[in-house]
């Protein structure tokens, strides 16, 4: 992957990006680089909308609170999602958050909240998961943006599995597996050529009997285990995807 200039500002932008295109910042926007940082006209940043790359900007200040970005050049063309699925039990505000933003630096292709028998909310901010998403990938140079898809139960999501995502390995994390290193079931996969993959993690309280019952009677289903300790749902999360993308992902 090219290394992007991480000193330079980055933005994204819901507009589509060329060559010589000016595309004016949102209100919000505006505000944040003229009065926050403090940027002035000619002044530089990175912009990005998730699928015509990365692109040099140039201000164009039109007021206090309003300004255009004209883009000169292109520096990074755009790279695809990656095909690992992030599905995990909602957990409450500030660690749901954390896992939101995790997953995006982890290299998440797109995200997915699943609703258990022990899951501690029954409902999600979608568009709060969205701006997590954003903020995550402007502060560590990501420029494949993944989707934020509807949340589904468990149950729901596992009927629908074989029809929506026919060949794809559904990774469960599991606490109760006799194992404690991953790395052999990886491997394993690796050497049969999975590569369209999705890793679930389960909430605080862990899976039910009758929901691990289940996954393990399903073919699409690869339980691993994450080590010989309990881990929290987030720190699951990094470890599950840290070691999946050493194995079978794009940290290879």
């Amino acid at each position: 992957m090219t290394r992007y200039d991480y000193r330079m500002q980055r933005l994204f932008l819901r507009h589509i990006l060329a060559d010589g295109a000016s595309v004016e910042a949102d209100r919000g926007q505006a505000n944040y680089l003229l009065n926050v940082l403090r940027l002035s006209d000619g002044d530089e940043i990175l912009v990005f909308n998730g699928s015509d790359g990365e692109w040099v900007a140039s201000i164009r200040a039109t007021g206090r609170k309003a300004c255009h970005l004209e883009l000169k050049k292109q520096v990074r063309p755009q790279v695809a999602l990656t095909d690992i699925q992030y599905l995990f039990a909602p957990l409450k505000h500030a660690r749901l958050d954390y896992v939101v933003q995790k997953a995006v630096e982890m290299g998440a292709g797109a995200i997915r909240p699943v609703f258990t028998q022990h899951t501690q909310t029954s409902k999600v901010n979608l568009e709060r998961m969205e701006a997590n998403v954003i903020e995550a990938a402007e502060q560590c140079g990501v420029i494949a943006v993944p989707p934020v898809l509807e949340p589904l139960s468990l149950k729901d999501l596992l009927a629908q599995w074989a029809t929506a995502e026919p060949g794809r390995q559904l990774l469960f994390c599991d606490e109760g597996e006799e194992s404690q290193n991953p790395l052999a079931v990886l491997a394993a996969l690796a050497e049969r050529g999975c590569k369209q993959l999705a890793v679930l993690i389960g909430p605080e309280g862990g899976f039910s009997a009758e929901e691990r019952a289940l996954l393990r009677s399903l073919p699409f289903v690869q339980p691993i285990p994450l080590g010989p300790r309990i881990l929290r749902a987030d720190t699951a999360a990094v470890a599950a995807f840290a070691v999946i993308q050493a194995t079978l992902g794009d940290w290879r």
